[in-house]
């Protein structure tokens, strides 16, 4: 017989969810303190166990999301649905912006008259104006990879880029690559796994730590 947990309250829920995570992950945990509140909320967003050995952190990652965050920093993603995942309740009290430009016309006329693609070409938009930003990309790896130049070229200096972009082509090496650039705090995925689920948790968790922070 299969027996159920009969909740109904969305915040009863999570709490138990993370609870169950904590019970399923005995201390002493690969992460601790604020990098395993991200973790867990990963770990909650994706049932997926096997982060807690291909998550990396900047050293520097978590203070600098947070200090962004509460600066009202603007936050870039590379899809709709990152963009809708990031909680508004969250982040407006530091009047931080979500933007999303993969549907700008301006992004397509770039990125059909360049031969690159529209999350590339997305990037080249706002790049000059992230300075101090949150960069979540979930999705593209040209995402990354043009970011990547950007920073290369000084013409784009973020705060955070949460780089976890999914897939087959590029995706492991464009997260390599980013973990070459000790500079720039960064929060990735070793290998293939990531998603914009995944890179707005991440979000979702910095924030949420940042308002619990004096």
């Amino acid at each position: 017989m299969i027996r159920m947990t009969k909740i109904t309250e969305p915040g009863e829920i999570e709490r138990l969810s993370f609870a169950i995570i904590d019970s399923e992950v005995p201390e002493p945990r690969p992460f601790e303190g604020a990098q395993w509140e991200v973790v867990r909320r990963m770990i909650h967003t994706s049932a997926d166990f096997e982060l807690l050995s291909l998550v990396v952190f900047h050293q520097k990652a978590v203070s600098a999301g947070i200090a962004a965050i509460r600066g009202g920093c603007t936050i870039v993603t590379d899809t709709e649905m990152a963009r809708a995942g990031i909680g508004s309740r969250r982040i407006d009290r530091w009047g931080c912006t979500v933007e999303c430009h993969m549907g700008d016309a301006k992004v397509a006329r770039r990125a059909r008259e360049e031969g690159i693609t529209r999350a590339g070409a997305a990037v080249d938009l706002v790049a000059r104006r992230m300075e101090d930003g949150i960069f979540v990309i979930g999705n593209a790896p040209t995402a990354l990879l043009r970011l990547l130049d950007h920073m290369d070229e000084e013409t784009c200096r973020p705060a955070l880029v949460v780089g976890m972009p999914v897939g087959f082509v590029n995706a492991e090496e464009s997260k390599e690559l980013l973990m070459g650039r000790s500079k720039t705090p960064y929060i990735t995925i070793r290998g293939r796994k990531g998603g914009s689920a995944l890179a707005a948790s991440v979000v979702n968790a910095l924030a949420e730590l940042a308002g619990r922070r004096g």
